[in-house]
């Protein structure tokens, strides 16, 4: 009876779930992603998804951080989570993006759920506690509690969409249910084995495959989700949150096409290699999109000219004034580095410091902008000490110095051992600030390197001596004011935009539901 609704309707109800969501609350990437992919998602006309309409909606944890922001939210209803025999009441509340995003009036309102209980109140009132125990309560908490959101409203979703570790559990936990319904489980309680979620299909984005919940494991013993015994996962991993959704969750995403295909990889697999290649006929990738209403180069507020592609003469202001405001040489002549983001042995961040310091016959500028690792750090500070006249470092997070750094700048390093996706790399691609990237993840799908087509450069190992001959060459080519010109004005035209993505993850719902 529910598919013949939803081939009347044509309508697609997905549930879509979060552990940060920005402008709500936002730690990471995966906020950047849960903040713009559901309105994009809204956003999609019937046209675009073959007479189809999309249903979106939000859940994320209410953390303190959002309530302390959020005037308006309204309470829709409680329910009940059983943990280690003893109830444990959870409250669930309801408001909109519209109430956060009110300067925006362009955004597609977004209806959001918040669900709140003891797990979120108790203990450091941060996203993420920096405890493994701590945090594997939380989320298994948030995971099993999403789903008792569902059935109090009485909102069967066609689609549960899950990204993370924090959130894979509930995949799971459909999946036990199923099982329990037809008499193949009995680990969970009874009150669990219903049909609500019969016709319901799962989708779990992986955003960082090498976090996968470890220290969840008591956790998921006191709500009674027992440890999986399917011998494609490992004996550590079945009884960690994201091992499990990847087993269960009826599509996997990658946030790149080469992210996807470099999961199935020793060295990037994170020992999962073996069992992601059972179930890579559900292995896909998707680029993440970028929010292009906020970076935009034509209107953004935090610039000394804001200019586009077809006058890339205005963009010259922002290049001296960010050098005046630094106390860097504004000549021309010597191309402007800039690292941003968090500074991170992942990040390869150690192999940009070493190579700074092969190219010295050169002339170059730097400025590293990020917090991280405290050797690393260290290393910042003493590039700075021993070139005075080429090097500024700040050791902070700045959003309004990062955009004054991509729209001044000539080259954005991000030499990343692995980046699943990445979004500093289109930030400034958009800004007309080269790229110079590793060949992985989301890197080599979203960066040409190319003579003629190019819009930014790649090296293929991520060791000093590649990296070292990439720099030589964009320094060399940086000289050719025509040549790099046309670099930025094709890099700057790229269509990173979430349309694209979005249209994309509707297709994969519409497969699920008519597969289903």
């Amino acid at each position: 009876m529910a598919s013949k609704k939803r081939a009347i309707e044509r309508t697609l109800r997905v549930l879509f779930i979060a552990s940060e969501a920005d402008p709500f609350i936002k730690v990471g990437g995966l906020a950047d992603v849960a903040g713009s992919l559901p309105p994009a998602l809204l956003s999609l006309s019937p046209q675009d998804i073959n007479g189809w309409t999309i249903d979106v909606r939000l859940v994320l944890p209410f953390h303190s951080a959002i309530r302390s922001k959020l005037k308006q939210f309204t309470p829709v209803g409680q329910f009940v989570l059983p943990r280690l025999g003893v109830p444990i009441e959870g409250q669930i509340f309801e408001t909109n993006s519209a109430v956060i995003n009110s300067a925006n009036p362009s955004i597609h309102p977004l209806k959001v759920y918040l669900v709140d209980g003891p797990p979120f109140r108790q203990g450091p009132q941060t996203v993420y506690s920096g405890d493994a125990q701590v945090d594997g309560e939380r989320y298994t908490f948030f995971s099993l509690a999403v789903l008792e959101l569902a059935r109090k409203l009485n909102w069967s979703p066609d689609i549960l969409h899950a990204n993370d570790w924090h959130t894979a559990l509930s995949v799971y936990a459909i999946q036990l249910e199923r099982l329990a319904g037809v008499g193949k489980a009995n680990a969970i309680s009874q009150s669990r084995s219903d049909s609500f979620f019969a016709d319901t299909r799962s989708i779990l984005t992986i955003h960082n495959l090498s976090f996968m919940g470890a220290g969840s494991e008591q956790s998921l013993q006191a709500y009674s989700l027992p440890a999986s015994q399917d011998p494609r996962l490992p004996p550590w991993a079945r009884q960690m949150p994201l091992p499990l959704g990847l087993l269960t969750a009826d599509s996997l995403v990658a946030v790149s096409p080469a992210y996807a295909e470099d999961i199935l990889k020793p060295g990037y697999g994170c020992d999962l290699q073996d069992f992601l290649q059972t179930r890579s006929q559900v292995l896909t990738g998707i680029l993440n999109g970028l929010d292009t209403s906020s970076w935009n180069p034509s209107t953004d507020p935090h610039l000394a000219a804001n200019f586009d592609s077809n006058h890339l003469e205005d963009r010259l202001l922002n290049r001296q004034t960010l050098l005046q405001e630094v106390g860097l040489s504004d000549d021309l002549k010597i191309p402007l580095i800039i690292s941003v983001g968090r500074i991170d042995q992942q990040k390869g961040i150690d192999l940009l410091l070493q190579s700074l310091r092969q190219v010295l016959d050169l002339p170059w500028q730097v400025i590293l902008l990020g917090t991280g690792d405290h050797v690393l750090e260290s290393s910042y500070r003493k590039l700075s000490e021993d070139y005075p006249d080429r090097v500024r470092v700040f050791l902070r997070f700045d959003d309004a110095l990062s955009r004054r750094m991509y729209a001044g700048a000539d080259l954005l390093a991000m030499p990343s051992r692995y980046e699943p996706c990445g979004l500093a790399q289109m930030i400034a691609m958009r800004y007309g600030c080269i790229p110079l990237a590793h060949a992985t993840g989301g890197l080599k799908d979203t960066i040409i390197d190319d003579p003629q087509l190019g819009t930014g450069f790649l090296f293929e190992e991520a060791q000093i001596q590649p990296l070292e001959a990439t720099l030589r060459r964009a320094l060399s080519l940086y000289q050719d004011r025509t040549l790099w010109q046309s670099m930025q004005k094709r890099a700057m035209e790229k269509d990173f935009s979430w349309q694209r993505s979005a249209l994309e993850y509707a297709r994969i719902y519409q497969k699920l539901v008519n597969n289903g």
